[in-house]
């Protein structure tokens, strides 16, 4: 079983920066394929960010260029950096895992049986 718990969320105005983490239980974190998703209230979940083992990113098109992906192998840990951020960014965010390569692509939550419990980040205009 893998466990993941995300921190870093808070309130921040339009234009700010805020910076997640999600630390992992697992012992082999380095072979994991990591994602951040979001979901904001009355809305579907969606695709934020991916980190392959191999270190290479995929991100959803509404935050590249102002969101950056990032793991530390040594820490268990993954991080999402988020600058210029928007009221529309405004959701809980999810960090998960899965072991290896996914099953599916990177962008589908089902590629991911792990999930942390999210984090709280809110975007005031």
């Amino acid at each position: 079983q893998v466990q993941l718990v995300e921190s870093g969320g808070g309130l921040v105005q339009a234009g700010g920066s805020l910076r997640l983490s999600c630390a992992t239980s697992g012992r082999t974190f380095s072979s994991y394929s990591m994602g951040w998703f979001r979901q904001a209230p009355g809305k579907e979940r969606e695709f934020v960010a991916a980190i392959r083992p191999s270190g290479s990113t995929r991100y959803a098109d509404s935050v590249k260029g102002r969101f950056t992906i990032s793991r530390d192998n040594a820490k268990n840990a993954v991080y999402l950096q988020m600058n210029s951020l928007e009221p529309e960014d405004t959701a809980v965010y999810c960090c998960a895992a899965n072991r290896g390569e996914p099953y599916y692509s990177y962008y589908e939550a089902r590629s991911y049986p792990y999930w942390g419990p999210g984090t709280q980040v809110t975007v005031s205009s």
